[in-house]
């Protein structure tokens, strides 16, 4: 397996399902037609038109970039609060990650169907976390074989069905 390089996509998933970075980390993409890939990059696409969109940064994508009072400000668009606790800690690594690369910044994320918006910012123990967070990330990816599919309640949804329950 080649270097492998945590993104925010991984750590997305890896709040919700370790077979899912498991699966993400291999490049095993899940269904492209699923509808709510599609709706989220329906959504992604049509909010925040008036910002600037997806800038890479090291090795992560952001949604919206600005800057204010000195401080980058990075937003993240998704669809539902649903899964909010996988989006707060998504953001917090993309903070991680300017933060390695000399910025300091703030976080927003974005539910734009919910018109509600959750400010993220970068502490020591958040930053302890993630870096933990990373290491078994890269733990999980480099195992021969996924986790055992575990029937959760985000699985009625998921994209990658066909992979754990066909």
């Amino acid at each position: 397996m080649e270097e492998m390089r945590v993104n925010g996509t991984l750590i997305w998933y890896y709040h919700i399902c370790k077979r899912e970075v498991w699966l993400m980390a291999r490049k095993i993409s899940p269904d492209q037609d699923d509808s709510n890939i599609q709706l989220g990059r329906f959504m992604h696409e049509q909010s925040y038109n008036r910002e600037k969109k997806e800038v890479s940064i090291g090795n992560v994508v952001v949604d919206v970039i600005n800057k204010k009072d000195g401080f980058l400000v990075l937003g993240e668009v998704k669809k539902s609060s649903r899964f909010e606790e996988s989006a707060k800690m998504q953001l917090a690594y993309y903070l991680l990650e300017i933060k390695r690369h000399g910025f300091e910044g703030k976080g927003t994320l974005m539910f734009p169907k919910e018109k509600k918006r959750v400010d993220i910012e970068l502490t020591d123990d958040l930053i302890k976390e993630l870096e933990e967070i990373e290491k078994d990330i890269v733990k999980i990816a480099k195992q021969e074989y996924p986790p055992k599919p575990e029937k959760i309640k985000y699985c009625t949804n998921c994209a990658y069905g066909e992979f754990c329950w066909a």
